[in-house]
C-alpha cells in the first residue's frame, strides 16, 4: 500500500477515534443533565473510545496498521516495528484528522441548546488537564505518572496482540479493550489522553487553559509509548 493511502487511513482513523471518544464525552455523557440516564457517564465514554479504536482497527488497520495516535507510532518504531522515515508523516496525519474532529465536533456541540465551552473547567470540550484542570484535581506529577505508565502498557498490549504469535484476527478487540481500561482509570486523573493527537485535536477549540498544559500531553505519552516499545522488544528478545 502507498504512503499516500495510508496516511490517508491515518488521518480517518483519528478523525473517527477522536470524533468518537471526545463526541461522546460532549454530546453524550451528561445528556438531560447530572444524574439523568440517559447520560452515558464515565463508563460509557470510556467505552466510547474503545470501541471507536477497534471499530477503526478492523476497518482501516489493514491499511495503516491502525496506529491513529503518535505514541502508538513512536513506540512502534522503538520496539523495531515501524520504520523512522514514516514517523513525521503518520504524526502530521494524525494531528490534523484530531484536528478535523474537533472542528467537526465543535459544529455539532454550536447546534444544540445551552452549548458553551468555559476554559476555566476542567475537561472543556473533553480536553485534558492537570492541577485546576484535572476532573479529579490530581497533581502534576500524578498526570505525568499516570499518562506515562498507561501509554508504556497500551504499546504492550499492542505490539504483543499484534505479534505473530498471537491469535489472528483478536489485536483490535484487545487493543480496544485496553483503551477502555485505561480511560476507566484515568479520566479522573487527567480526563485521559494517551494520545497528543488526541488531545491536540480539542485543546485548540477549548481555550487557553488546555493549550497551556497541552506539553504534558505529548511529553507523558510519547515517552511512555517508546518504554512500552523498548520493554516489548527486550521481552521478546529474552524469549528467543
Amino acid at each position: 500500500m502507498n504512503l499516500t493511502k495510508r496516511l490517508a487511513a491515518e488521518f480517518l482513523g483519528t478523525l473517527w477515534l477522536v470524533l468518537g471518544g471526545c463526541g461522546s464525552a460532549v454530546l453524550a455523557a451528561k445528556f438531560g443533565g447530572e444524574g439523568n440516564p440517559l447520560g452515558i457517564g464515565l463508563l460509557g465514554v470510556s467505552l466510547a473510545f474503545g470501541l471507536s479504536v477497534l471499530t477503526g482497527a478492523y476497518a482501516l488497520g489493514h491499511i495503516s496498521g491502525g496506529h491513529f495516535n503518535p505514541a502508538v507510532s513512536l513506540g512502534l518504531w522503538a520496539g523495531g516495528r515501524f520504520p523512522a522515515r514514516e514517523l513525521l508523516p503518520y504524526v502530521a496525519a494524525q494531528v490534523l484528522g484530531a484536528i478535523a474532529a474537533g472542528f467537526i465536533l465543535l459544529q455539532i456541540a454550536q447546534g444544540g441548546g445551552g452549548f458553551a465551552i468555559d476554559p476555566t473547567q476542567p475537561g472543556a470540550f473533553a480536553s485534558n488537564g492537570y492541577g485546576v484542570l484535572s476532573p479529579g484535581g490530581y497533581t502534576l506529577g500524578s498526570a505525568f505518572v499516570a499518562e506515562l505508565v498507561l501509554t508504556a502498557f497500551f504499546l504492550v498490549v499492542i505490539l504483543g496482540s499484534t505479534h505473530g504469535r498471537a491469535p489472528v484476527g483478536f489485536a483490535p478487540i484487545a487493543i480496544g479493550l485496553a483503551l477502555t481500561l485505561i480511560h476507566l482509570i484515568s479520566i479522573p486523573v487527567t480526563n485521559t489522553s494517551v494520545n497528543p493527537a488526541r488531545s491536540t485535536g480539542v485543546a485548540l477549540f477549548a481555550g487557553p487553559g488546555a493549550l497551556g498544559q497541552l506539553w504534558l500531553f505529548w511529553l507523558a505519552p510519547l515517552a511512555g509509548g517508546a518504554l512500552g516499545g523498548v520493554v516489548y522488544a527486550w521481552l521478546r528478545r529474552s524469549d528467543e
